[in-house]
């Protein structure tokens, strides 16, 4: 029996391929949807498939595009499980971390604002190197940034939900050793997934721990920073923000005009390592739902 499985787009048709017992059929935004689908891939961007996913009364299983899965278990029908992508962002996600933590350390907006005339920046800004950076949810993202902080040798303490030996890190504190940590960070880059345990997880009293000059850097969801703190804060300390709470942020915004805010449009997974990856990870979850194997990443079981 052949298994009928849709992908959004023309591209991740493409990269896919043919997979031994599988028809790969497209399912555009917008568009109907084949009522054979049994394992759905949904647009990484556009929220409509999920919404329409009733209409498919074969559908057994759902394979996102993305780390994060706040927000989805809702809207699956009854028996069907759900996936995520976990792996498939780790490095373009650690790559922006870094990339947002070496900007705001070494001034790159300044210069960007002063650009069309020669301006003397601090000759005191600070490296990543022996600086002490704090990551904040230390989940397969949190390995790939470890790895690259490490390369730029910096001081990496990795927090948790629980204590736990590592080979990378030696010791991952637990989350509730936080309050006593923060204190002493440079650099804090937040992985949190957003739950309703973690949202607004940093607040104005856990912000308010951090020594003067601290950046904080967010690739995880806007939701677990409290947008409010951080514009009551800014300036004080300087953030990198790829992720708001509010999503897409508003024109007009206050984060837009608050000091030492540096935001980029939620783009952290969106670089020329996610199609092949992706395309991996489906390929490999077709064969193993035509094979009736288990299927990787399952984040619900329907």
């Amino acid at each position: 029996m052949t298994v009928v499985a849709s992908v959004p787009t023309e591209d991740l048709l493409a990269a896919v391929g043919e997979v031994e017992g599988v028809e790969l059929v497209l399912w555009e935004p917008g568009g109907d949807p084949d009522p054979r689908i049994e394992v759905c891939v949904p647009d990484y961007r556009d929220s409509g498939h999920f919404r329409r996913l009733a209409e498919l009364p074969e559908l057994r299983l759902v394979q996102t595009q993305l780390a994060g899965f706040d927000g989805q278990v809702e809207l699956l029908p009854a028996g069907v499980t759900l996936c995520n992508a976990a792996g498939v962002h780790d490095a373009a996600t650690a790559e922006h971390a870094v990339g947002l933590a070496l900007a705001v350390l070494r001034e790159i907006p300044a210069a960007v604002r002063g650009h069309g005339s020669w301006q003397q920046l601090r000759t005191d800004m600070r490296s990543l190197a022996d600086s002490r950076v704090m990551v904040l949810g230390y989940g397969s993202i949190g390995r790939a940034l470890v790895r690259r902080l490490l390369a730029h040798e910096a001081e990496v303490t990795a927090v948790a939900s629980r204590p736990r030996e590592d080979d990378l890190v030696g010791h991952v504190h637990g989350v509730d050793e936080l309050e006593r940590l923060l204190p002493d960070q440079h650099v804090v880059v937040v992985l949190l997934p957003l739950s309703d345990r973690t949202r607004g997880f940093l607040g104005a009293e856990r912000l308010a721990l951090l020594p003067d000059g601290a950046v904080v850097v967010n690739v995880a969801r806007g939701g677990v920073l409290d947008s409010d703190a951080v514009v009551t804060e800014a300036g004080r300390l300087r953030f990198a923000l790829d992720v708001t709470d509010p999503e897409p942020l508003p024109d007009g915004h206050p984060l837009w005009s608050a000091p030492d805010v540096l935001v980029t449009p939620h783009v952290a997974g969106g670089t020329t390592a996610m199609l092949p990856r992706m395309a991996a990870l489906v390929r490999d979850q077709l064969a193993a739902y035509a094979a009736g194997r288990p299927p990787r990443n399952v984040v619900h079981v329907g």
